[in-house]
């Protein structure tokens, strides 16, 4: 098994100690509180303690996911990974995140990294993964293979460098996503990097988004035309706007919500054509209350919001945000980061022009895909094409060089699974382009037809039918060689392969989309990929496509040629695909590969019964349950859970000789425990201790709903007794009855509150099993 301690000489528990309080001091309180508590959850769940469905939405949460390896050991070169443990066993399932390793999800909101926790990223990939970074359709990034017991060092490393993992998978808020371009784009309304960074951190944590049936999506666009920002496609999506009122321009959003791709893709409805900056915070939450209320629990298929937007309609939504916003507790975070919109300065030099001296034809044609003009005079965007939305160690860490160089350490990743560098001085694009060569990521091309975006598919997910990732290494090897990108229309085309019907490639949105499935033929499973056609990448994911017809995997690349051929043949002046598409009909692109479907006998071509990238003769037997996110757990459970870790942690003070922190944690386990049965019922109750004793008392120990049918009101009073000791002792009261009064806490005296908190929790959840048998 891996580290993630630096490697500097034999590692001492003080040094290590040391090592970890290194991190703390420079990390935020909360976050290194976080974490220690989920290191502890890793340790109750060794022992026993906490259920596997609790466990399992616990750690998604933290953005560690389980993952498949029935083609792990797969390598063609291009398409796979290679798999940094010892086979045997690994390529022979079922697995549990202890015997084998899984995933981490790393959230970077808007995509916005700087060369350090670049750096910090690289170095992470190499120490416990398998030294690839993988760029997500989110703009997350993805380690594979990472054992779980590396994962709380791993979230020291990167909380004390800004970066986070909550609520990366799980039924939660997941990376919310904004346009690249954002502040250079010369068609937007405004910059919005700094609201999708507040929106982002806002709901990250907050109480009001841990109740979800199913995740939470949202993405920031600067305007309406372009794709970047795909707001139509998520549970919200916000769009830039800017309104005269009385002679002043005003910002604000359109608010679009109950979008989404998956097995049944959603348009998103309008909410409002224009929300202001300042409501823009406050309204978000009160949707996000609002599903969390409303939305299904039970049934995961239908647990989504685009589902309840379809049950409510659009106008009754709206009826219940205005109603939800009047009786919301005022926070002052909804306006204060407004005082602070401004960016990092990326420019490292004044913009200059590119010198008109001879440049070579490598150059040139990196540069007419990979390098556009921005807003500001004498600057470029360039993007940095990633093949599969991979980027080595070494990669990286010349990448975080270059930005270093050429725009003061300023990245961002894409959506398309690639990575842009902003306010690039354009007399600087030669070097940089060099620069480029040298780490083997001066790919052409970007955001053409080549530029194929895919899911992990069957290379790591449990969910995967087809190779995406296979299948789109193989298209991209076969367009460069066709010389299809001489066609401008078709050159601007977009694929995008998911391995399974829930659209992680956004299939539907795409000209070409793909999806895996699998027939049965010949007594075997053959892989097939149903084609999508009739999708918009362009206004924010205008149009959805539809499945036209299953082919079989191998061959699809032909697909792809007999459609691209009769667009270039059959397109009106101007007419993009979709429309040629529709004006064409369905009904005859079908035609056009129809005898494609038509499958020979394994004893004819057996080439037809394997996947890209895998000799092996397919099947799909190894699939297993995704963990897009957990099951569906009450917010509830997941406080009674925290009380049971933190009596635990009790336990381990009162052993390392700590009775009156022991004592302390004790009292904390009960007061969390009846936080979370009087959440259930008042999610805006206030955090200090005497509200949440004053509410218990309310609604449990005077209606009687707490009592114990043998030891009555007993439990109770563990919890009362104990919050007037810690009164008295805030009042300068000795609380505690101490037999050496030395401090008012002994070994015995803190024994007994541990034993009174595990009695007082154990009775909370006969307290919550009752209320949920109601």
């Amino acid at each position: 098994m891996t580290t993630t301690e630096p490697k500097a000489g034999p590692a001492s528990e003080l040094a290590t100690r040391t090592w970890k309080q290194a991190l703390a001091d420079r990390t935020d309180p909360t976050l290194v509180a976080e974490i220690d508590a989920y290191e502890t959850q890793l340790e109750l769940k060794r022992l026993g303690r906490i259920d596997d469905r609790l466990f399992a939405e616990t750690r998604l949460r933290r953005g560690v996911y389980g993952q498949r390896y029935d083609n792990g050991q797969r390598h063609d070169g291009v398409a796979s990974r290679t798999l940094p443990y010892p086979s045997g066993e690994l390529t022979k399932g079922p697995h549990t995140m202890w015997d084998a390793p899984g995933m981490v999800r790393i959230k970077i909101p808007f995509g916005a990294v700087d060369a350090e926790q670049l750096d910090l990223l690289a170095d992470l990939a190499e120490e416990v993964s398998d030294g690839i970074l993988h760029v997500t359709t989110r703009q997350d990034i993805q380690l594979h293979f990472v054992h779980i017991d590396d994962t709380p060092d791993l979230m020291r490393r990167l909380a004390a460098a800004g970066i986070t993992t909550r609520e990366a998978c799980g039924n939660s808020v997941r990376n919310v996503t904004a346009c690249p371009l954002s502040g250079v784009c010369s068609d937007e309304a405004f910059d919005v990097s700094p609201y999708a960074r507040a929106l982002a951190y806002h709901l990250l944590g907050h109480k009001d988004a841990q109740d979800f049936g199913r995740k939470f999506k949202i993405a920031f666009s600067g305007c309406q035309g372009h794709a970047c920002g795909l707001a139509s496609m998520h549970d919200l999506g916000l769009v830039a706007r800017v309104r005269e009122v009385d002679g002043e321009v005003r910002r604000g959003f359109r608010f679009l919500v109950g979008g989404g791709l998956g097995a049944v893709p959603h348009q998103a409805k309008v909410l409002s054509e224009f929300i202001p900056e300042q409501d823009l915070l406050p309204t978000a939450q009160a949707i996000c209350r609002i599903f969390a209320r409303l939305g299904e629990k039970k049934n995961r298929a239908r647990a989504r919001i685009k589902f309840l937007v379809a049950k409510l309609g659009i106008e009754e939504l709206r009826r219940l945000v205005a109603e939800e916003l009047s009786t919301m507790p005022e926070d002052e975070r909804w306006t204060a980061y407004l005082e602070e919109l401004e960016m990092p300065e990326e420019a490292s030099r004044q913009g200059a022009p590119l010198p008109p001296d001879t440049r070579s034809d490598e150059f040139e044609r990196w540069r007419a895909h990979n390098a556009i003009a921005q807003r500001q005079p004498g600057y470029a965007v360039v993007t940095v094409a990633l093949p599969l939305g991979d980027l080595t160690s070494p990669q990286a860490r010349a990448l975080a060089d270059v930005a270093r160089r050429y725009n003061r350490g300023h990245l961002r990743f894409t959506v398309e699974q690639n990575l842009v560098l902003r306010y690039v001085a354009e007399a600087d694009l030669e070097d940089l382009h060099r620069d480029l060569e040298r780490a083997h990521l001066a790919a052409p091309e970007a955001g053409t037809l080549v530029d194929v975006t895919a899911c992990p598919g069957t290379d790591t997910c449990k969910l995967g039918i087809s190779s995406s990732r296979g299948l789109a290494a193989e298209l991209r090897r076969r367009i460069q060689e066709t010389g299809f990108l001489h066609d401008e229309a078709v050159g601007g085309l977009r694929i995008k392969i998911s391995g399974c019907f829930n659209s992680c490639g956004q299939h539907h949105v795409a000209d070409l989309g793909f999806y895996g499935v699998s027939r049965k033929h010949d007594g075997r499973t053959v892989p097939h990929f149903q084609v999508v056609l009739g999708g918009q990448w362009q206004n924010n994911a205008g149009s959805y496509g539809l499945a036209t017809v299953a082919v079989p995997s191998k061959r699809i690349p032909e697909v792809v040629r007999r459609l691209t051929a009769a667009y270039v043949e059959g397109r009106e002046l101007g007419e993009g695909f979709k429309d040629f598409a529709r004006r064409t009909g369905k009904a005859k692109l079908r035609e056009l590969i129809d005898d494609l479907t038509v499958l020979p006998s394994y004893a004819e071509d057996r080439t037809l019964f394997s996947d890209w990238g895998d000799p092996r003769e397919y099947t799909i037997g190894d699939l297993g349950v995704g963990e897009c996110a957990g099951e569906v757990v009450p917010v509830v459970e997941f406080g009674l859970q925290a009380s049971e870790r933190k009596v635990f942690e009790a336990q381990i003070e009162l052993d390392e000789g700590s009775p009156e922190q022991a004592s302390r944690q004790a009292y904390e386990a009960m007061l969390q425990a009846a936080k979370a049965l009087a959440r259930s019922e008042d999610l805006d109750l206030p955090d200090d201790a005497d509200s949440v004793v004053r509410a218990f008392e309310q609604r449990f120990v005077e209606t009687g709903r707490f009592n114990d049918p043998f030891a009555g009101a007993k439990f109770a009073n563990y919890l009362l007794a104990a919050h007037a000791e810690a009164l008295e002792a805030a009042n300068g009261a000795n609380g505690a009855p101490a037999s050496d009064g030395s401090n008012g806490f002994d070994p015995e005296y803190a024994h007994r509150r541990i034993e009174e908190a595990q009695l007082f929790i154990e009775a909370a959840h006969a307290c919550y099993s009752r209320m949920s048998a109601t």
